[in-house]
């Protein structure tokens, strides 16, 4: 088709988790969604929002957000002024490498980890470096200057779980010539957070995700922390309506209820440790994980083999055909007793 661009074109495109159609017939622990429900504040600012007529629908909602910029500043120790609300932090991401990649620039990752950056690279038609991981889970061959536009830090890492130290995100930071991005979609089932760089670094953005500790992917609601100058660029290029009324709603509700989420977080967190402890005894290697997923190993290697035994008694977990992650499946934390289901299936399968 000659009126394509040929890059978009000759893109394959990023394909997110299997989503069944019957979910409700399986266990899914394969797109690190959070099997617990969102706080009942939430299901009640719905509601509350939406009306006995939903009369409220006819008219826009607000296009800064500023009620969640408010609340998520507070929330976090910062001015309104440093934060964004997003369409899901993928809408941040995107909007970032628009931002501050041209045609041609270079954005960078560490591999692996989130491979959609490389997705949104390819659109804005940005060039993309990758960096591996040493054994001690460092970036192997970073350069003592970084010269490219942007680079993205998950963490902690997915899929493999561990989060880096505060002390060595300060160093990237100091040796990257344009934005750290840290992609801090699991943070909160971290034992730390490094927002306190962003005040400390110039060069620093914390992107935030509702979808999973908050339970909310069905919302799609996401946030960047940033230097004033950042934000002011972001909101240049969004979407004006970006966040939907309930959407919005949804999340004053959850951001103010910490309680449920410090509840929630612990009990996944509690689950993990368990889940990781009793798949060691069976023979697993399992990567001591930050996130509410765990990266593991069966005996024989054969990540296939047991992704396929679970996908036959339905339960959904992640399995990937890159040649560095083959071996093994992330799989997600679910409730206890999801989890208690997905390793017995696991000690039947072998």
């Amino acid at each position: 088709m000659t009126y394509l661009r040929p890059g978009i074109a000759a893109m394959k495109g990023y394909v997110p988790g299997f989503q069944p159609d019957d979910i409700a017939s399986w266990i899914k622990l394969n797109t690190n969604e959070n099997s617990y429900p969102p706080s009942p504040k939430v299901v009640e600012a719905i509601i509350k929002e939406l009306g006995t007529d939903g009369s409220s629908l006819h008219t826009y909602p607000s296009a800064s957000s500023g009620m969640l910029r408010e609340v998520a500043g507070k929330l976090y120790g910062f001015d309104p002024s440093w934060v964004i609300m997003a369409n899901g932090s993928d809408e941040v991401l995107n909007n970032l490498i628009r931002a501050c990649a041209a045609e041609g620039e270079e954005i960078a990752f560490v591999h692996p980890s989130y491979s959609y950056y490389a997705t949104l690279a390819e659109i804005q038609g940005a060039r993309v470096r990758t960096y591996g991981l040493t054994d001690d889970f460092r970036i192997a061959n970073f350069p003592d200057r970084y010269e490219g536009k942007i680079f993205f830090l998950t963490t902690p890492n997915a899929p493999l779980g561990p989060a880096f130290s505060l002390e060595y995100i300060e160093e990237l930071a100091q040796r990257c010539a344009g934005l750290l991005v840290l992609d801090e979609t699991y943070a909160d089932f971290a034992d730390r957070d490094a927002l306190e760089l962003v005040k400390k670094m110039g060069n620093v953005v914390v992107t935030r995700s509702l979808s999973k500790s908050y339970a909310l992917a069905g919302m799609r609601i996401g946030l960047a922390i940033a230097r004033p100058g950042v934000i002011a660029a972001l909101d240049k290029i969004r979407d004006h309506y970006n966040l939907d009324r309930l959407a919005q709603a949804a999340c004053v509700a959850a951001l103010l209820d910490q309680d449920y989420l410090r509840e929630c977080c612990s009990k996944i967190r509690k689950t993990r440790e368990w889940f990781s402890a009793e798949l060691r005894t069976i023979g697993y290697s399992v990567i001591p994980s930050q996130g509410n997923y765990v990266f593991v190993t069966p005996p024989d290697r054969n990540g296939a083999r047991v992704y396929d035994g679970l996908y036959s008694r339905k339960i959904l977990v992640r399995h990937f055909s890159d040649p560095v992650l083959c071996h093994g499946l992330r799989i997600s934390i679910g409730t206890q007793q999801q989890m208690e289901r997905t390793l017995a299936v696991l000690k039947e399968i072998g």
